[in-house]
């Protein structure tokens, strides 16, 4: 008996291809779907990595802050060391590295327009002289206002940033820098400026769809301070 093998037809065929193409179109879009969420989860979790980084530098910075020592040598004039001015946080800190001592000028600001900014950090080299220091505390002032690209050099941006505020805590309470009572440079070298405060708190204003977005408030006291109300 023969037998007869029939074959599809061009109907079947088609549809056959049809479906197998919508398959392929729902697959490519369910992993295009896994790699933007991958992606996603990945950026959020480098701004969260660079945002934890910088509050880090930042308390650190704060922690090997110089504290007011003996007045220069007749003629030289004193560097403060802790200065807001509104756009930039500026402090002298400790560099206790292996490499080498001294002194480090920092500086704390935000660039950007009223809705998108940055915030960013500055460093100078090690400083051995009172001259260097001098002169690396101007600069850290024109970094924040308008800096040139070797000020640029020195800079790290660590989170997108709205906007930002310091608060002193003096007296029981916190206050605006900027205040006729609280907003002195620290000087290191002279009785006459205000000491260095009980803390600083840092307001920070992030911007939507970051991993963090809202306000973050960060409170900082000096070590020995801190330690004597534990």
């Amino acid at each position: 008996m023969r037998r007869h093998h029939q074959g599809f037809t061009l109907i079947e065929l088609l549809v056959a291809m049809g479906v197998m193409a919508l398959m392929a179109m729902m697959s490519w879009q369910g992993l295009d779907g896994m790699h933007r969420a991958q992606s996603q989860t990945a950026q959020r979790a480098d701004q969260l990595l660079a945002l934890q980084a910088g509050l880090s530098q930042w308390g650190a910075d704060l922690d090997a802050m110089v504290a007011p020592s003996t007045p220069p040598p007749k003629g030289e004039a004193a560097t403060p060391v802790l200065d807001w001015d509104g756009r930039a946080l500026r402090l002298v800190r400790r560099n206790a590295t292996a490499v080498a001592d001294g002194w480090l000028v920092v500086a704390w600001a935000r660039r950007g327009d009223q809705s998108t900014g940055l915030w960013l950090r500055w460093q100078s080299p090690p400083l051995k002289t009172r001259g260097e220091l001098q002169l690396a505390w101007q600069k850290a002032a024109l970094w924040a206002q308008n800096p040139g690209d070797d000020e640029r050099k020195r800079e790290v941006t660590l989170a997108p940033l709205t906007q930002w505020q310091i608060f002193y805590y003096r007296n029981n309470s916190w206050s605006n820098p900027l205040s006729a009572t609280a907003g002195s440079p620290v000087n290191p070298f002279g009785a006459t400026t205000s000491a260095v405060p009980d803390g600083i708190r840092l307001v920070l204003t992030l911007p939507p769809g970051h991993s963090l977005a809202g306000v973050l408030t960060r409170d900082w006291a000096p070590p020995a301070y801190a330690g004597s109300r534990s």
